[in-house]
């Protein structure tokens, strides 16, 4: 593992234990040439995922890029951070293990709609008008009537 602060590529592991999540391993690393200490993640990776874009267009599957975009829907939201983790962790389980390396963003996106109105309406809204890019009001008005029971009126609430 390369030093983060001079580039030094002979660190050493100076511990080892599992992360909360218990889904990674927290690892200390020392450098000998600068004495920097820092800490890396080390994560089980069931198969190399490949992203297809709407466009055609392919680049490998970015868990800290899922991750990004869930935790910025979920932004001052009621939810612990060690629920969220763990919806990461399963999202990307059930990719990995749907036996296809090559996955449409629009799977990856439907996925993760349907996880986040579990956890928080507002959160699958936020991600909605993104993944669905909602162009005026009119596309968000759409969008909650179709989550609205059929009797409900927004003055309802």
């Amino acid at each position: 593992m390369r030093c983060p602060f001079c580039g030094n590529i002979d660190t050493q592991v100076k511990d080892s234990r599992p992360a909360e999540d218990h889904v990674s391993i927290r690892r200390r690393r020392f450098c000998p040439a600068c004495s920097g200490r820092f800490t890396t993640y080390e994560r089980v990776q069931l198969r190399d995922l490949v992203v297809i874009k709407s466009n055609g267009r392919r680049e490998d599957f970015d868990r800290d890029k899922l991750e990004r975009s869930i935790r910025i829907a979920m932004q001052k939201r009621p939810v612990e951070p060690e629920r969220i983790d763990q919806m990461i962790s399963g999202l990307v389980r059930r990719l990995e293990s749907m036996g296809e390396t090559d996955i449409p963003s629009k799977q990856i996106g439907e996925i993760v709609m349907e996880a986040l109105a579990r956890i928080d309406t507002v959160a699958y809204v936020r991600f909605a008008s993104v993944y669905k890019n909602f162009q005026a009001a009119d596309d968000f008005d759409k969008f909650v009537s179709e989550l609205r029971p059929p009797n409900a009126t927004p003055a309802d609430k």
